[in-house]
């Protein structure tokens, strides 16, 4: 044991004097606390995924909106592989839409990367130096000196999704996972992780090695989930279970956003609302939803749609990788046509969105409000409308969850968490929601 402390100090001494020698005036930069870490829309101007010149931000994002079948699908899946047998076991896909990243260093001295942010994945990856068919961007092992390898007789190792030791016979930590339309194969490392100004000193993370298809997040995920490789569970001992963000507007361009880790700092009037457990998809932050109201009207709807069921695993989720909110089918019908029938009409469709109307007639949409035990979440118009790019028309930013998307019925997105400070407390099982400004 005294070993292994002296070993983690010294390779916390190791990443804090790099990261002392490298601090600099960087409006793009984290801000410079220990507890805050910046957080912009993946189109922002601080990041360097840029999408193409001609393209409309609603554009962007009905084109983004457009996979989130895909995502609700890759929910649906997560299931834990110790706690259930009926269901079909995840092969590790990280469907991540990719709408926010954070500025991160990996590595002594620290290299930076713009990762993807995910609370409903475990493991974070990145693209690694001789990776097949990865971006330019690479963390370069052989450039770090506190970089080191994880074995397959690690306990770290066994909770990988997608392991393939046992059928590869290596001695080292190899693990395969699909992402989208794409497959990646990784190697499970670790070294240090810095975060604004705290260095995180052996970190697990994937190294990957090869990818085929084009749906990777070119430099990487960092997974918030609540699994045990998630950056929760690794770093425990110094954030004690506890993160929130407020994610800005997908128009804001700089790091205006912020992902605060740790009880310090967190907003001490904040609403909460219990958060529960699924042992079938335990990574996934499932909360109550009661009802959901469309302006003064409660909309009727079977308590089944909504309901926390731990043994089917339906409910809702409050997820940052979605784009727009997803309701069951029956659900989102009901919800929609009652809020057509406040606004009048008449209606038409735009990308993934289908009640779309004449933006004169914005005065008259009602707000929607969402109902958990505890608290409610009045959504103002700027998380509930989203306009055409030539700005005539005005539509209702919820759609309907596939058909063919099992138990997980409700996701509550990111377009109607911009601007909401959403606070996570695993130890004390809530989550807290409030307005705030964070554009």
């Amino acid at each position: 044991m005294a070993v292994t402390i002296k070993f983690i100090t010294t390779l916390s001494l190791l990443c804090a004097i790099y990261l002392s020698s490298s601090i600099a005036v960087d409006p793009c930069a984290s801000k410079p606390d220990d507890s805050g870490l910046t957080v912009i829309p993946i189109y922002g101007k601080c990041s360097p995924f840029n999408p193409p010149k001609t393209e409309s931000w609603v554009n962007t994002i009905m084109t983004m909106a457009t996979k989130d079948p895909e995502r609700l699908k890759y929910l649906s899946t997560l299931v834990d592989q110790k706690s259930v047998s009926s269901i079909p076991i995840a092969s590790g896909q990280n469907f991540n839409i990719g709408n926010y990243v954070v500025r991160v260093k990996l590595g002594s001295p620290g290299q930076l990367m713009f990762m993807v942010l995910d609370t409903s994945s475990n493991e974070a990856w990145v693209p690694c130096s001789g990776c097949t068919g990865c971006s330019a961007t690479v963390f370069s092992p052989n450039a770090s000196t506190s970089y080191g390898s994880l074995g397959c007789s690690d306990q770290q190792c066994s909770s990988v999704r997608g392991l393939s030791c046992l059928h590869t016979g290596s001695a080292w930590c190899s693990f395969n996972q699909s992402y989208a339309d794409s497959t990646f194969a990784a190697t499970l490392v670790r070294d240090c992780l810095t975060l604004a100004d705290k260095v995180i000193p052996n970190y697990a993370f994937g190294c990957i090695n090869a990818i085929a298809g084009r749906s990777i997040p070119a430099q990487g995920l960092l997974g918030l989930g609540r699994g045990p490789l998630s950056l929760l569970s690794q770093t425990g001992y110094l954030y004690s279970g506890v993160f929130s963000y407020c994610l800005p507007s997908f128009k804001s361009y700089y790091f205006s956003g912020s992902l605060k880790l740790g009880p310090v700092g967190q907003p001490r009037n904040i609403r909460t609302t219990p958060l529960l457990q699924n042992p079938h998809r335990p990574s996934l932050y499932y909360v109550n939803l009661t009802g959901v109201s469309v302006g003064r009207v409660w909309v009727p709807l079977p308590s089944e749609l909504l309901e926390f069921n731990p043994y089917k695993g339906s409910g809702t989720i409050i997820d940052s990788g979605t784009v727009i909110t997803r309701f069951v089918e029956p659900a989102y019908n009901a919800i929609r046509d009652e809020f057509r029938k406040q606004v009048g009409g008449p209606f038409s469709s735009l990308g993934a969105f289908d009640t779309c109307f004449v933006k004169t007639y914005e005065n008259t949409a009602p707000a929607i409000t969402l109902h958990f035990t505890g608290l409610d979440l009045k959504l103002p118009m700027e998380n509930t409308l989203i306009h055409s790019s030539s700005g005539s028309l005005a539509c209702l930013a919820m759609a309907a969850a596939p058909n063919n998307v099992n138990s997980v019925s409700n996701v509550i997105a990111n377009y109607q968490q911009q601007n909401v400070r959403i606070l996570f407390d695993t130890v004390n099982k809530r989550v807290g929601i409030a307005r705030e400004l964070c554009n």
